[in-house]
């Protein structure tokens, strides 16, 4: 009886413990890790000369609910690890079907509880690489305080300005759960290649 008591009991402390989900590593040749609602990936490889973020980042993201035609996140708020430098970078993308961002106004993050953070795509925003639709935070100073925040709080609700007139905008919720063990995952998986 009193073994069937601790076997029961046992059996539901283990239950209850959280799972953590271990890297492992996908067919595209990366290794990946989910943190709660981020996932966060390192290629096998770095390629030093490539002409995107790909070629030689780790990066995490998370996604609105809403799915663009590609079956992929219409709205994405994503953190990038250059691997050759350590930098820290943050980006907004912005995939949904037949919407596209009015650059004349400006991106708002709001954390709850506090007035809204306001980027201007002229100067606060700018897109890299090959892209038209991820904006990268430019200012080191706001990027910094940006991620100090996003490590603080647990989620944020992004208003995009849309096309369409003065008052076209989705207001979209990202969780923000994850992202403290994302920038670990990619700080340890940074260096994790062959060349190096």
């Amino acid at each position: 009886m009193i073994a069937r008591i601790g076997t029961v009991f046992l059996t539901l402390v283990m239950a209850s413990v959280p799972v953590t989900a271990a890297p492992f590593h996908h067919p595209f040749g990366e290794w990946r890790e989910y943190h709660r609602d981020w996932l966060a990936a390192c290629p096998d490889v770095i390629d030093e000369s490539a002409t995107d973020y790909y070629g030689f980042s780790c990066f995490a993201s998370t996604g609105s609910e809403e799915l663009n035609g590609a079956n992929l996140p219409a709205y994405k708020l994503t953190m990038f690890r250059n691997r050759l430098t350590g930098e820290l970078d943050v980006a907004v993308t912005i995939a949904a079907d037949g919407a596209e961002a009015d650059t004349s106004r400006p991106l708002l993050l709001a954390f709850g509880g506090e007035a809204p953070e306001s980027f201007d795509f002229a100067t606060d925003l700018e897109t890299r690489y090959n892209t038209v639709n991820q904006f990268f935070v430019a200012d080191p100073q706001r990027k910094a305080a940006l991620l100090d925040k996003m490590k603080e709080r647990n989620s944020l609700v992004m208003t995009v300005p849309l096309t369409g007139g003065a008052g076209a905008s989705k207001d979209v919720w990202l969780s923000l759960r994850g992202v403290t063990a994302s920038i670990d995952f990619m700080a340890s998986y940074a260096r994790r290649v062959s060349q190096y």
